[in-house]
């Protein structure tokens, strides 16, 4: 049986550092995550920003190979899948930012961004302790206040067994973890000068 969209191929943080300075490196996380730290060289194009992107992704494939990158890797495999969809062939970074670092290669931090910001992962891990706290503590007046803790742990459950997350995608339209225009729009002009 044959798969529509083949598994996208993959470096690991080595063979990436090596060829580092032959790739462009698209970076899918949200700019609050981006800001966090990100590979060197690398453009923010957020994961729901990719249909904007895809002209000039075309054309820089013909040029150069597109490595994608996020924290874990999911939405770099989604962000390929996609591209693959459009004809455009790219590679992810096997275990993300994190194996990045867990390789002992730097992340780029401008000092600029060097404020308080928490990857998506940290978001939902404390947006979803804070609604089950509320839940647990509003339940002892209200019983029904209970429900919202149960919706979690059934929405984490579905989670882990689907691979997605309902709650980081609606985190990820918060204004801190959405691109501005002039952002977005100098990621595409930096990725049309590679």
């Amino acid at each position: 049986m044959t798969h529509p969209h083949p598994h996208p191929r993959a470096l690991d943080a080595d063979q990436a550092h090596s060829r580092l300075p032959d790739l462009i490196v698209l970076d899918v996380r949200t700019p609050g995550e981006y800001a966090t730290g990100h590979l060197p060289g690398a453009l923010n194009i957020p994961l729901d920003h990719l249909a904007h992107a895809l002209p000039d992704l075309r054309e820089a494939a013909a040029r150069r190979d597109i490595l994608v990158v996020c924290a874990s890797g999911k939405r770099a495999e989604d962000a390929c899948t996609t591209l693959a969809g459009h004809g455009i062939t790219a590679t992810t970074l096997t275990g993300g930012t994190g194996a990045w670092t867990d390789g002992g290669h730097a992340l780029h931090r401008p000092d600029s961004d060097r404020r308080t910001t928490w990857g998506m992962e940290r978001q939902v891990r404390f947006t979803a302790g804070a609604v089950v706290l509320t839940g647990l503590t509003l339940g002892r007046l209200r019983p029904a206040f209970r429900l919202a803790s149960a919706g979690i742990a059934g929405g984490l459950v579905y989670s882990a067994l689907t691979n997605t997350c309902g709650m980081a995608a609606l985190l990820a339209r918060l204004p801190r973890n959405r691109p501005d225009r002039g952002a977005l729009e100098a990621a595409l002009a930096a990725l049309r000068a590679r």
